[in-house]
């Protein structure tokens, strides 16, 4: 070993060598992360500061844009998880005035506060929530039978349709309505094994070109029971030039973005091609794509317009096929004057199908579309839930509005940590959620209007991927939007109708999965849960938040009021600050630029004017419009800002009541009068409608001998009818009995 180490190299043990141990067992793992602290420093301090390579050279030569990449993150604007991080760790701080040298430090500090946070708990957040079956009553659901009725008589005129499939075949496969081979090798490799039942009654009818007006539950595959007959048929297409033959319309751009990426799959081993136009996207490239002639487009209504009119060689007159994705909510009033001016530029000769777990079968509703003798497919009713939904209710009494934030932050702490989605009602209110739960150690993410286009599919993603725990979402993410594993879904508010109510709940429970849902239901919301009792196919539940659960968490809320404001404060310097740097960007952009470029640069249109868009936003707008001035409306905004948790919830709840009064005046409205035949409706009144009987057949020998039923009885013992005798030339009733009195 001495010669060894004499010639600077390390021998190996031998026998007889004494070596010190080092002891096997440490007092605590704490010890262990301290030592390799200490290594860490070490390391550092052993490097020689002084030493200098050879040949120095720039290293971002010729990398400009990543020097100003690096320029930029010296000065980083953080994000909101940042904020709510620095924020919680402040608080954690206290009072003290220590400074931190190193970032890495920082870090692991930072981790150790949190999981100091996590092991310290109370009993009181150990206690159990009651929950109890909800019974129905026997009285009142005969009474509620009645009132059904007369809710069906009152109903609007219905569409006549051609045919009406309730039934498919349950050991239908793929194989059986002969997919052709890419098409199956897609789907083997989406692991679809057997068509569900949408599918398997959908895919054989739209095949034959018919329109489709197709009703099933949430997650039950709509998506593929419309794209696989499509994409069926493009096979087999003309190649001699490349044009539009397919329109998929949907409402949101998420949706879109799911559509697209599903018909990408599906379209995987053919040559027919696909292109998204939504909203919130790059413009020129969906130009560039659309001046291709793609086989199918996906879109979203506004986004597709602005195509239409902007860009010259696109439009929808070689368009075979329109499909309506959640057709309910493309042909209510808020997408009704896009959705006309879409259809009057569509092929008047096209097949249209619609799809929705909500479905319509009212004429008023369904007339925009002009559906040529359509097929009925209402596998489900347009209220049904999916069978795996266990539904919860949480009642919230009068005086108790505002536990609704403490409630759902109990819930998400104690019960529900991942895989949840929580609905409310308003943006503002989502975002203070997001704070919240953020500042209570709840890893959250929102979903909103207000949002970019890249932020909420960037949300997305990470509550796909599970980096995000809990989604904060309002009804944008109510419809069409296939989550994996979403386990739970809370309804900060109740909806502001039960349509509403099915497509939140639908998030979960999806593909024959088993999910749970959970409402907040108050005093002023017990209307919609009546329906909701009234029309479930399955037990529903009531469970119960311990009191003192609710105050501990109440109080945890209030602790953070100040850093909301904070935070509140730096956002709000923020957007200033932005909307400042886009105005000077926009005056450096026109003085850069010459006027020939600036007069080739035409302005985008529109088909409405900037008066017609107005007056549409005035009449869809819910409530009356604040026409106060600036100062007056700052003032009112320092008082919503002041507002106490009780006033946020009953504005919450307000808005859901707006929404559905308005739905409830527009059932009310006065049906268009229709012109009819005197002779078809002899004695009949305006109101009233007399069924058209059928011609009775005459009888027959054989038929008689086999009929005995009641009226066959009677006509037998009362012998031939009038018409009969008078055929016949035999004397009446009256003259046989004249003569037998004679």
């Amino acid at each position: 070993m001495a010669a060894c180490s004499e010639l600077g190299l390390i021998g190996t043990i031998s026998e007889n060598d004494d070596i010190k141990l080092a002891p096997e067992s440490s007092d605590s793992d704490e010890d262990v992360v301290q030592v390799q602290k200490k290594k860490k420093k070490k390391a550092k301090n052993e490097f020689n500061t002084g030493f200098n390579f050879t040949e120095l050279e720039d290293p971002f030569k010729g990398f400009k844009t990543i020097n100003l990449q690096f320029a930029k993150k010296a000065e980083p604007a953080f994000t909101l998880d940042e904020k709510i991080a620095a924020a919680r760790k402040k608080r954690k701080k206290g009072n003290e005035d220590s400074d931190v040298e190193d970032d890495e430090n920082k870090g692991e500090k930072f981790v150790e506060d949190e999981l100091e946070e996590d092991i310290e708990s109370s009993d009181e957040e150990f206690k159990a929530d009651t929950v109890k079956i909800k019974e129905k009553k026997k009285k009142k659901q005969k009474k509620k039978k009645k009132g059904q009725d007369l809710d069906e008589e009152e109903e609007g005129e219905k569409v006549q349709f051609s045919e009406n499939v309730d039934t498919y075949n349950r050991n239908m496969a793929f194989q059986d309505i002969n997919v052709s081979r890419p098409l199956m090798k897609s789907l083997q490799q989406m692991n679809f094994e057997k068509p569900t039942p949408i599918q398997a009654a959908t895919i054989p009818i739209a095949l034959l070109g018919r329109d489709i007006c197709a009703c099933a539950v949430t997650g039950s595959g709509k998506t593929i029971a419309f794209m696989l007959p499509i994409l069926e048929r493009l096979l087999y297409k003309p190649k001699q030039a490349s044009v539009t033959r397919v329109l998929i319309l949907v409402p949101t751009r998420e949706l879109a973005v799911q559509v697209h990426t599903v018909g990408k799959q599906l379209a995987n081993y053919t040559n027919i091609e696909l292109t998204l136009a939504a909203g919130g996207l790059d413009l020129k490239q969906q130009e560039a794509a659309l001046r291709l002639g793609p086989d199918i487009v996906i879109a979203t209504p506004g986004r597709l317009i602005d195509h239409l009119h902007n860009s010259p060689s696109f439009n929808l007159n070689s368009v075979e096929i329109l499909v309506l994705d959640e057709a309910d909510r493309m042909l209510d009033e808020y997408f009704a004057e896009q959705m006309k001016e879409v259809i009057r530029l569509c092929s008047r000769t096209r097949q249209t199908m619609l799809f929705s777990a909500t479905m319509s079968e009212q004429v008023k509703d369904l007339a925009a579309v002009s559906l040529n003798k359509p097929v009925k497919i209402f596998i489900n009713q347009n209220t049904d839930t999916a069978l795996g939904l266990r539904q919860e209710f949480i009642r919230i009494r009068a005086n108790k509005e505002g536990d609704r934030e403490a409630i759902v932050a109990a819930l998400l702490a104690r019960t529900f940590p991942d895989h949840v989605i929580v609905f409310i009602q308003t943006k503002k209110q989502a975002h203070r959620m997001h704070l919240v739960l953020g500042l209570l150690g709840i890893n959250v993410g929102e979903l909103h209007g207000n949002l970019s286009q890249a932020q909420r599919l960037e949300t997305l993603k990470r509550f796909k991927n599970s980096e995000v725990d809990v989604l904060l979402a309002t009804d944008l993410a109510a419809r069409g939007l296939d989550i994996e594993g979403v386990k739970t879904v809370i309804n900060f508010t109740m909806p502001n109708t039960v349509k509403h109510y099915v497509h939140r709940v639908g998030r979960t429970a999806r593909a024959g999965k088993s999910g749970r849902s959970i409402s907040l239901v108050g005093e002023q919301e017990r209307k919609v849960l009546k329906e909701i009792v009234k029309k479930a196919r399955t037990p529903l539940k009531t469970r119960i938040v311990p009191q003192d659960v609710i105050s501990k968490y109440r109080d945890k809320i209030s602790s953070t009021e100040k850093d909301i404001e904070e935070i509140e404060l730096q956002e709000k310097e923020e957007r200033e600050l932005r909307a400042t740097e886009n105005q000077m960007n926009k005056a450096k952009r026109i003085l850069e630029e010459s006027k020939d470029e600036m007069n080739s640069d035409q302005k985008r249109v529109w088909f409405q004017t900037h008066k017609e868009r107005m007056a549409e936003k005035t009449a869809l707008r819910l409530g009356e419009y604040d026409l106060t001035s600036g100062k007056q409306k700052k003032k009112k905004k320092d008082m919503v800002q002041n507002k106490t948790a009780e006033d946020r919830s009953n504005f919450e709840i307000q808005k859901a009541q707006l929404y559905a009064a308005k739905f409830a005046k527009k059932s009310l409205r006065q049906k268009r009068m229709r012109g009819f035949d005197d002779d078809d409706q002899k004695g009949a009144g305006p109101s009233k409608k007399k069924k058209q009987k059928k011609p009775k057949l005459k009888s027959a020998f054989d038929k008689e001998l086999t009929n005995t039923g009641k009226s066959a009885v009677r006509q037998y013992r009362a012998g031939p009818s009038y018409k009969e005798r008078k055929e016949l030339g035999l004397p009446g009733k009256k003259n046989k009995q004249k003569g037998k009195r004679r």
